[in-house]
This record gives C-alpha cells, sequence and structure tokens, in this order.
C-alpha cells in the first residue's frame, strides 16, 4: 500500500437512485474508523479507465451515527468527476477519504435562538445530516429548513423532511421544523416562488415562516450555489446578520468547497 492510498479507504456503492437526468442519491458502505459531525463533507474519488484518480468533495447527508453514507450529487455536463461517478452501478467502488472536512457545523454559533437552514440545490446534503442529529433539535426553538430549486421535481428527499419530525428520538421536539420549498421557475401549490435573496427583501420568507430574521436571535447557515451565497451574505449583512468567523462571533455561516 502506496502513503497516497492510505489517506483514502475503499467503499462500496449500495443504492444509487436518479431524481432527474441531472441529480441522483448515492449510499456508499462506511469504513467504521471514519469520523465526522454533521454539516461536514468527504473527499470522494473515482478511478477513470485510465487509472488515474479524480476527487471531488460532497457533504454527507447522512447522520454521524448511520452506517453507511449518503450523497447528493449533480451532473455536470462533460465533467470528469460527475460523468465518470454517475456511471457507476451498485457494487462499484468509491474511495473516501479518510479525514472529514468542512466547518458548516453548529460549533459555528455558540447561542441564538432560531436556526435558519438556506439551501439551494444539492446544498440541501448538509442541513439534512444536521436534522438527522439531536443538536439542533436541542439547543434551537426554531428551525427553519428553506430549499431552493428551479423546478419542482427537484426537491429531493422530500419523504425523509416530511418524516424527520415525527423520530421517535425528538420526543416531541419535531414541532420546532418549518419546511419552506422555493421553486424559482415554475409556480408550485404550497412552495413559495423566487430567488432567496429577493424572498428576503420582500419580507415574504420571514411572513412565511412567522419569524424575523434578527441579529439576537437568528443563525443563519448557507450552502448552494456560489452566487446564492454571495448575494444572499450581502442582503444579510445589510440587517447586520454577519459572517460567523473564528475569532469573531457572528449570525452566518457558510460552507466553502465550489
Amino acid at each position: 500500500m502506496t502513503a497516497s492510498e492510505e489517506k483514502f479507504t475503499r467503499q462500496r456503492l449500495l443504492e444509487v437512485q436518479t431524481l432527474t437526468p441531472n441529480l441522483f442519491t448515492l449510499r456508499t458502505s462506511r469504513d467504521p474508523g471514519f469520523r465526522f459531525s454533521a454539516g461536514q463533507f468527504a473527499r470522494l474519488g473515482v478511478r477513470k479507465p485510465s487509472g488515474c484518480i479524480v476527487w471531488r468533495a460532497y457533504s454527507m447527508v447522512s447522520a454521524p451515527h448511520d452506517e453507511f453514507l449518503d450523497f447528493f450529487s449533480i451532473v455536470v455536463p462533460d465533467g470528469e468527476f460527475t460523468s465518470e461517478l454517475s456511471r457507476l452501478e451498485v457494487g462499484d467502488e468509491l474511495l473516501v477519504d479518510k479525514q472529514a472536512f468542512g466547518f458548516l457545523t453548529l460549533d459555528r454559533f455558540p447561542d441564538g435562538r432560531d436556526l435558519w437552514l438556506l439551501a439551494t440545490g444539492t446544498g440541501i446534503a448538509p442541513f439534512l445530516s444536521i436534522l438527522q442529529d439531536f443538536e439542533a433539535w436541542q439547543r434551537f426553538e426554531r428551525i427553519i429548513l428553506v430549499y431552493s430549486v428551479r423546478e419542482a421535481r427537484e426537491l429531493a428527499y422530500q419523504q425523509l423532511i416530511a418524516e424527520l419530525p415525527q423520530r421517535d428520538y425528538l420526543e416531541g421536539l419535531g414541532a420546532k421544523l418549518l419546511y419552506l420549498p422555493v421553486v424559482t421557475r415554475e409556480r408550485v401549490p404550497g412552495a413559495l416562488h423566487g430567488r432567496i435573496t429577493t424572498l428576503i427583501e420582500n419580507g415574504e420568507l420571514e411572513r412565511a415562516a412567522d419569524l424575523q430574521l434578527t441579529p439576537e436571535h437568528s443563525r443563519i447557515m448557507l450552502c448552494g450555489n456560489p452566487q446564492m451565497i454571495e448575494d444572499t451574505r450581502a442582503v444579510l449583512k445589510t440587517r447586520d446578520l454577519n459572517l460567523a468567523m473564528t475569532r469573531r462571533p457572528g449570525q452566518v455561516a457558510v460552507e466553502n468547497y465550489w
């Protein structure tokens, strides 16, 4: 075994589900020694026909206590990694870095009353991991999950989201969660319509949540399209909601693995 091989484990693909032609979910086996905090990401590797390995970062959808790893991926047209990944079948090998990475975790916020999770596309992944862990339910009074996609068919994990509040271990805490789907390119009953930034600026998001975004009470996590993150950060900053830094407490946390 070479030094480079010692940095990853070889896992098997257990399940693949196609959501749309460009979106799919996958489940892999998990090395017993792989540890992560809810909200972190792993580096996944696929071996090309040439023998070289291509690596990309993917947030875990699954909970830290699960015996498997779940991931959510988009197929990038002609993408070096996702074109290989999308061709994998159950039983095929997938490489997983032994170390988890990322700072989109609840320890970014030492305090706060309301947890806002704002996601676009596959950016929903780390928030589902966080919601399958007990800490968020224990710490916050309200949890608002905002999931924005272009078309309704792109809304993934709807059954999981619906079932989350009913889990036995929550012992009645499930009522803290409000799920607000957002669809930008079509009008869908039960979903908000428009970009997340617009919904914040015009007050529609807060009205739908029946909750205000305030520096005192709100703690906000952003994950998804880099432009959405940049634009939303700018809108939040005008309301004195600032990025949480290592040495400076704040109200906003983002993930930067693009």
